[in-house]
């Protein structure tokens, strides 16, 4: 990522320090895609294995960028001791449900376009109604997605409707870097509390989400 310019300068050890420094082996990580570069899931297998190796529990979910992870049965059986996948289901955590998928594009974003996004965007509204119905209830519900569940002029989606039909009571995201973070919507909507979690916008730090 270091292409990307000097933010991202040594930045798997800035993680790794912050991550060590902050997150006990009772605590669970979520990590809302764009998790390696690899192209074939063998070749994830280092990247995975760094997450691996970090201190707590890690709740994988796929990016766009995650082009290795194919099958979720095939993915599962990679992942180290203590990484968990989430796709079409839910994580249960003592208190907490995490439910969530990757998102997309949201209708009314300069770069949707009807004839090659819709039908994507469509899907994974499907995706995440199963992952919050899988969650049942009882529990704190937290939906962690990749894209963010609203276009860049921060309107209802889909997406935000089922987080709110559902009791949501926080949603993270990623997917945004650099410049376009200051767009990005943070704070509270309709009972639902929003958090961008890329790793730039946050300093390579985990963010505490909720506590038990």
């Amino acid at each position: 990522m270091d292409v990307f310019g000097s933010a991202w300068d040594d930045h798997p050890a800035r993680v790794a320090e912050a991550w060590r420094d902050s997150v006990g082996p009772d605590d669970l990580v979520l990590v809302p895609g764009d998790i390696s570069w690899a192209m074939r899931l063998e070749d994830a297998r280092d990247d995975l294995g760094f997450i691996g190796s970090l201190p707590g529990k890690k709740l994988l979910l796929r990016g766009n960028h995650d082009y290795w992870w194919n099958s979720i049965s095939k993915v599962r059986a990679l992942l180290p001791e203590g990484c968990f996948a989430l796709q079409n289901d839910a994580f249960s955590f003592g208190d907490f449900a995490i439910a969530g998928s990757r998102g997309w594009v949201c209708p009314g974003s300069s770069g949707f376009s009807e004839e090659e996004d819709r039908g994507i965007y469509e899907r994974e509204l499907i995706r995440l109604g199963l992952s919050l119905e899988a969650a049942g209830t009882g529990r704190r519900l937290i939906a962690m997605l990749h894209f963010p569940p609203f276009n860049e002029k921060r309107m209802s989606s889909g997406f935000t409707s089922l987080l709110e039909k559902h009791g949501v009571e926080t949603a993270v995201y990623g997917h945004l870097h650099d410049k376009a973070c200051a767009a990005a919507f943070e704070g509270k909507r309709n009972g639902v509390a929003y958090l961008l979690c890329s790793a730039d916008h946050i300093g390579f730090a985990p963010r505490l989400i909720a506590q038990t």
